[in-house]
């Protein structure tokens, strides 16, 4: 009960910081990983006002892009998730949060107008110079609007929260994915059955080692 409160009053200092006139009912949350460029993978992350919705989580194997291409990464994992939007799949969030600057948040506006989309508040969430949490540059439906919160600000608190959980559930299925692709590889090396294989993985716990 008492997280419950301390999230809701996150949410009400987001609402009052985006002078927006009623509480956001639901935020989603855009982030892109790869490794060195390779494997791609989007997730998107859904939180109400009473905390994560994880039964809303998605997650987007990226393909035919160029390799570290962020930007189309977030296009294709955008275009894909409000498709099923337009048509009457899913829920329209109240904000949409990217994780990236103004590169980001263009392309997220890029995609809505595309498939026209009912206007929602887009936030593009940055790491300021210093790349320290507390310094982010927030970025309010266009480039020009880009401002800051102080770092003990709780809607901030609620933006770094959201944000931190789009990129771990990104990484987390980006590891999957490739531990999928190292073990699809071993197993095609003569003389490793299954079991050498995924007792390989285990030794060295991360496909980094490898």
């Amino acid at each position: 009960l008492a997280d419950r409160q301390h999230l809701a009053a996150r949410f009400e200092a987001l609402a009052e910081a985006l002078q927006l006139d009623e509480l956001p009912q639901r935020l989603e949350c855009f982030d892109i990983s790869h490794s060195s460029g390779e494997a791609t993978v989007a997730s998107c992350v859904v939180f109400g006002s009473e905390g994560p919705l994880k039964s809303d989580y998605r997650r987007y194997n990226i393909e035919g892009v160029t390799a570290g291409d962020d930007y189309a990464a977030m296009h294709q994992a955008l275009t894909r998730r409000f498709s099923k939007l337009t048509e009457g799949e899913g829920k329209l969030p109240d904000i949409l949060l990217v994780d990236g600057g103004k590169g980001q948040l263009s392309m997220a506006r890029e995609v809505l107008q595309e498939l026209s989309v009912p206007e929602l508040i887009l936030l593009g969430v940055a790491k300021g110079v210093t790349r320290k949490p507390g310094f982010e540059l927030l970025y309010l439906n266009d480039a020009a609007h880009e401002f800051t919160l102080p770092a003990d600000s709780p809607a901030l608190h609620l933006i770094q929260q959201v944000r931190d959980e789009a990129h771990r559930f990104a990484i987390t299925f980006q590891r999957q994915r490739r531990s999928t692709a190292i073990a699809s590889q071993l197993s095609e090396v003569p003389g490793l059955g299954p079991k050498r294989v995924q007792a390989l993985l285990k030794h060295f716990g991360s496909v980094t080692r490898l």
